[in-house]
């Protein structure tokens, strides 16, 4: 083989790794692999859990509770009857049928087994009891994810400020693929509890060195909302064939099959990322970040941060408690509980790719506020769905709000820290996985319990009220401060207008006069 046909792989190497697009693709791969593992797990665990544990155990009794047979010679049991109709008594026997006497003609009466409570209509699950305790089990079990993340979150937007972003991203591949395969082959509510906790390690690596490297490798604002909007595109489309995916493949090939097709997936990422992010390379960043305690005594990073978290914690709350309240109510098959989310995740990939664009020119703050509201409206109308296609409306339109917001939030993150902070992104993004976090553990983990107190109505409401309450705090993101220094390295097009403080008194001119002080004010 020639030397210059032996150089074209390298070279293609080479120019992947100063490839802007391939860092974004591997961002958009290593998303869509966790929120697939996010959202598969949605319509199989609640049935799984029911399948093993309530059918298992009822299977097991029913032997020693079967009734022996009515022995063959036994006289059955007779009864008087007085016909005020002729007065004359009959006697009913308990055979198959019983004879009569009226007018001195005898007839056949057809036997009628005692009355008893009418058998559950076809599909729908037994155990009443069984699915009320397992709203709180199943919301325990999805919220376990998001505490851990919540708790890794901080160390690990230490560690890329120290180390770079590679290396916790190829980390973060690692733990995801063993989560993925724990999940196939785990059979006890204790394993899937374990592996889910595992992915929750692997997700906070993944995300906060992802969305960090995005952040770095795109500095203008324009392209960077775009970019996020891309890497948020692979987001939704993890949520949008997750829970589908994983109902189609639990009900017709088995719980398995799923997680062994995203073991393959995330092992495809595992090879991009060794061929382009170089993970054996420590990338330190060249200027100190601003400590994460500074960044949380931010407001206008807190509201931000807030709005991610309320949006996303109606979705939340859904996951765990809307496949058994359709069980409960609408006897929906096991296909149909993921299907449930199809609008919303549909609707999402929509709306984050949109907005990516939309929302840097109507203004990312209005972006967000409509889209809180709109998140609000829509989980106020889920109970009102009395089968699967009452659903498509209110997930289609929570499912765009959310990505209104999502899509408008990540870059002001980042944004917030140029304008305000030194421009080192693993902090920021480390909070705004830590929102995530936060509606993703507080969500299931009380959602169960509520709608074992009050009902599955009432949670959303809840939910609800408390999304539109908090739509108008995003106007504080209009006009956010910044520091003189900072405007000058910033892009004057952003559509965000900035207000300037300065830490120093102006200078006057002398000689001094007596309007000098006015005039020091009307020009601050």
């Amino acid at each position: 083989m020639p030397p210059a046909a032996e150089r074209v792989p390298w070279r293609w190497l080479a120019a992947g790794r100063a490839s802007r697009s391939l860092v974004l693709v591997v961002v958009f791969v290593a998303l869509l692999l966790d929120n697939m593992l996010l959202t598969v797990v949605v319509p199989i665990v609640p049935t799984f859990l029911y399948t093993t544990e309530y059918e298992g155990a009822n299977s097991s009794v029913a032997p020693a509770q079967t009734e022996p047979a009515p022995p063959a010679l036994k006289a059955p049991p007779s009864s008087s009857m007085f016909s005020y109709f002729d007065n004359t008594t009959v006697t009913v026997s308990g055979s198959t049928s019983a004879m009569q006497l009226v007018n001195g003609t005898e007839i056949s009466l057809p036997w009628r087994p005692p009355a008893t409570s009418p058998p559950p209509p076809s599909g729908c699950p037994e155990g009443e009891e069984f699915l009320a305790k397992e709203n709180v089990r199943v919301g325990l079990l999805f919220a376990s994810k998001a505490l851990v993340q919540l708790v890794v979150n901080p160390s690990v937007g230490l560690l890329t400020n120290r180390i770079g972003y590679h290396i916790p991203m190829f980390i973060g591949f690692v733990i995801m693929f063993l989560s993925t395969v724990m999940f196939a082959f785990s059979g006890t509510y204790t394993l899937l509890f374990i592996a889910r906790a595992l992915q929750g390690i692997g997700s906070s690596f993944s995300s906060v060195a992802g969305l960090g490297m995005l952040a770095s490798v795109y500095t203008d604002d324009f392209e960077r909302g775009n970019a996020m909007g891309i890497a948020l595109g692979g987001l939704a489309l993890g949520v949008l064939i997750g829970a589908p995916f994983g109902s189609v493949m639990y009900e017709f090939v088995g719980k398995s099959s799923p997680f062994l097709v995203l073991a393959f997936l995330a092992l495809l990422d595992g090879a991009l990322q060794l061929c382009i992010l170089q993970p054996s390379k420590i990338c330190p960043e060249s200027t100190k970040g601003t400590p994460v305690f500074t960044l949380l005594r931010d407001p206008y990073i807190l509201v931000a941060a807030g709005a991610l978290c309320f949006s996303n914690m109606g979705v939340a709350m859904l996951e765990p408690t809307l496949p058994i309240w359709m069980m409960q109510t609408m006897c929906s098959p096991k296909w149909q509980l993921g299907m449930a989310f199809l609008p919303a995740s549909i609707s999402y990939l929509i709306g984050t790719n949109l907005f990516g664009i939309l929302a840097n020119k109507m203004g990312r703050w209005l972006c967000s506020l409509i889209g809180m509201a709109v998140v609000g409206t829509s989980l106020l109308c889920v109970p009102l769905a009395k089968n699967i296609y009452g659903l498509i409306g209110p997930n289609g339109g929570l499912g765009f709000a959310i990505g209104m917001v999502d899509s408008a939030m990540m870059p002001i993150m980042g944004y917030l820290v140029d304008l305000r902070h030194t421009s080192v992104y693993g902090n920021v993004y480390a909070i705004a996985d830590v929102a995530f976090c936060m509606g993703f553990a507080i969500g299931p983990s009380t959602g169960g319990a509520i709608v074992r107190a009050i009902g599955f109505p009432w949670l959303m409401v809840i939910i609800g009220v408390i999304n539109i309450a908090y739509a108008p705090l995003c106007w504080c993101l209009r006009n956010p401060p910044a520091k003189e220094e900072k405007i000058a390295i910033l892009s004057q097009e952003c559509p965000m207008q900035t207000k300037s403080y300065t830490t120093q008194k102006t200078l006057r001119d002398f000689p001094l006069t007596d309007d000098s002080d006015v005039e020091v004010e009307n020009a601050e």
